[in-house]
């Protein structure tokens, strides 16, 4: 039985950071950079996912959180996706699906453990990964076949977000009640319709009892994020539980929606839970 070198409670090995082209689509090279802690590993490892609302945004955008979660033994793969309005929903979830099957078969050479490849999405990209964690299967999302021997697949063994946009209908809903017309036109590029919001909504899929994958999960929310209905996080929460999964919500008070307003000891205390996580689900 191998040996897998488990998180660190906080930050504390170097990290070494390379770039990779994973896919190539429509004559674009999807650039990911590869976030590789000190050590011989197997690390587990997350697909990282950056906000933006779907419309801007890359993988240099996640660099802080990456950098810290790296610093704590886990391979991070921060990806580019497509994003409207170029490329309107679905087609982020390709690549997103396409680069967790990536990193499993890169699992040997990026030194990772393929049983423990997770995904961690900020903001919209938390909406992004949760969605790809529930539907690793869907016919939309995995039809994108993997270059040479295509045998993984996109099951995530653990998700996490964070101020994640868990559900575009409802945030779409306080926009328009709040007269964002910023927020609703990121999200009627990427979306469309209202109907495309729900059918792409994580909580109103586990309400409507859909067949899905529950990885355990950690949920991460801003107590003062204006940029989300308050519930968010712990409405995640309480409708995974109902169906069966294993999720907290992880609420911080007097805090907004980027990360970088979060503070350390908050952040220190993400790390932590993180780390807790994975180990659970390495025992």
């Amino acid at each position: 039985m191998k040996s897998i070198q488990l998180p660190l409670s906080q930050p504390g090995l170097d990290v070494s950071v390379h770039e990779v082209s994973f896919r190539t689509v429509d004559r674009r090279d999807l650039k990911a950079l590869i976030y590789r802690p000190q050590g011989q590993g197997p690390f587990p490892a997350v697909v990282c996912v950056h906000g933006g609302a779907w419309v801007s945004g890359d993988r240099t955008a996640t660099q802080g959180v990456a950098d810290l979660v790296a610093a704590c033994g886990i391979v991070v793969m921060a990806i580019d996706f497509r994003m409207a309005p170029r490329d309107p929903y679905p087609s982020s979830l390709v690549d997103i699906n396409y680069a967790t099957r990536w990193l499993k078969h890169h699992a040997a050479e990026l030194s990772v453990d393929p049983a423990l490849v997770g995904g961690l999405g900020v903001s919209s990209g938390g909406h992004l990964i949760l969605l790809s964690a529930l539907r690793p299967d869907d016919e939309r999302y995995a039809s994108a076949p993997l270059e040479g021997e295509d045998k993984e697949d996109a099951r995530l063994a653990f998700v996490v977000t964070c101020s994640g946009v868990l559900d575009p209908l409802a945030r779409y809903r306080m926009a328009r009640e709040n007269g964002d017309r910023d927020i609703l036109a990121c999200h009627n590029a990427y979306f469309g319709f209202e109907a495309v919001m729900a059918e792409a909504s994580p909580p109103l899929i586990l309400e409507r009892g859909e067949a899905v994958d529950l990885p355990p999960a950690l949920f991460f929310q801003g107590g003062d994020d204006p940029r989300l209905p308050r519930d968010t996080a712990q409405r995640m929460a309480d409708l995974y539980a109902a169906a069966g999964g294993r999720a907290s919500a992880v609420i911080y008070p007097h805090t907004g929606h980027a990360l970088g307003e979060w503070g350390r000891p908050n952040i220190f205390d993400l790390l932590q839970r993180v780390s807790a996580l994975i180990g659970e689900v390495a025992s």
